[in-house]
């Protein structure tokens, strides 16, 4: 059974029964991913349906068509077959020609991924959608693509239909236990008048150390301090075990010991010097997440492709002497355990960490059915 199957809801670990009233909202998703987004569309529980996907991660586009159902075409953009119709269309573009994490790419490999926004407004004109969602780093909305991307919907007859709503959306204010900022883009054809912005949140947004935010024990307290195993598997009951770790050495173990809650490699330095890798000692200032431990009562740092080494962030847990595992890298990123995930460990963190959290999917949804189709949940 696929997840489209089920009826959707905000409370993503919550019972499921089959869809009778609902109205669809055929999409597409483009530059699909795991499906984050998609399931964000599908937690809203406002109609929504993919018929299509592309995706060229092989591993991340079973990961689609396993959980949804719909034709996914494992490819690139550039090669793909003739789309299906559709009401709306999302994706997220990738985004390493613009992320600051991307600046030692070669010239040519960060302009042919800066462009690939281009195929995506591609089959807008193909498509026709009543709308299109956009999503990438904050970085995109302050490069000069997007501001060709806005040129082209005031100049381009094909596009000129389409009215634009756009900022840097934070997860945490959505309900996500992750302090994530994202670029969103939204357009609408045929709106009257202008597009409010932002969508409103789905939980109060104060302070990070304080509630509302979901935190990190919300999200991943009650799961076992230790793990079990070092790969993921299916299991007999249809699930997927995730809360896996690693087999990493003394001096790994003798390293996180050191490093307190809320610590990171400056607290290593100063309690265990004998053991801190040359490049840390020598470099006395620079990030603090680096070998840091999460906090419970906070949301958690973003949640990269690989979470599951502690000298790319702070992806140590809150207490155990460990790296936080697969489950709780997706906990992290709202996504729910009935969510399946095809591929190696690493193909996995590399979708986990890619992904739009679902919950800050499930906000962007409700905000384009308000604006585009209201009047089909009527």
């Amino acid at each position: 059974m696929t997840i489209l199957e089920e009826i959707p809801t905000i409370d993503v670990n919550a019972s499921h029964s089959v869809i009778h009233s609902a109205p669809t909202i055929k999409t597409i998703d483009l530059f699909a991913g795991a499906g984050g987004l998609s399931l964000g569309f599908h937690l809203a529980g406002l109609g929504y349906k993919p018929v299509f996907a592309v995706e060229h991660d092989l591993a991340a586009a079973r990961t689609f068509e396993r959980n949804f159902g719909c034709e996914v075409f494992a490819g690139n953009i550039e090669d793909s077959p003739k789309y299906p119709e559709a009401d709306l269309i999302i994706g997220g573009p990738p985004c390493q020609g613009f992320s600051p994490l991307g600046r030692d790419r070669d010239d040519l490999s960060r302009s042919r991924l800066n462009e690939l926004w281009k195929h995506f407004l591609n089959a807008v004109r193909i498509i026709r959608p009543k709308v299109f969602v956009i999503e990438n780093v904050r970085e995109f909305q302050r490069s000069t693509q997007f501001a060709e991307l806005l040129h082209l919907l005031d100049t381009d007859k094909e596009l000129s239909s389409y009215t634009p709503a756009y900022g840097v959306l934070n997860a945490a204010d959505y309900g996500v236990p992750e302090s994530r900022l994202r670029g969103i883009f939204i357009a609408v054809r045929n709106h009257n008048g202008e597009l409010p912005w932002p969508p409103p949140p789905l939980r109060g947004a104060e302070s990070l150390t304080k509630k509302p935010y979901a935190t990190v024990r919300e999200a991943i307290g009650d799961l076992s301090a230790r793990t079990q195993g070092t790969e993921p598997y299916f299991t007999e009951n249809g699930g997927q075990h995730l809360h896996f770790g690693r087999r990493p050495t003394q001096k790994s173990l003798d390293r996180y010991k050191a490093i307190p809650p809320g610590g990171n490699r400056f607290d290593l330095m100063k309690n265990r010097p004998d053991i801190t890798p040359k490049c840390w000692a020598n470099k006395p200032t620079g990030t603090t997440d680096v070998m840091g431990r999460l906090w419970w009562d906070r949301p958690s740092v973003t949640i990269r492709t690989e979470f599951f080494k502690p000298e790319k962030g702070r992806y140590l847990h809150p207490t155990a002497n460990r790296v936080i595992s697969h489950r709780e890298g997706a906990r992290l990123q709202s996504f729910p355990d009935w969510f399946l995930f095809e591929g190696t460990k690493i193909e996995i963190a590399r979708q986990i960490g890619n992904a739009v959290p679902p919950l800050l999917g499930v906000a962007i949804a409700q905000y384009v059915q308000k604006h585009a189709f209201s009047n089909q949940s009527k």
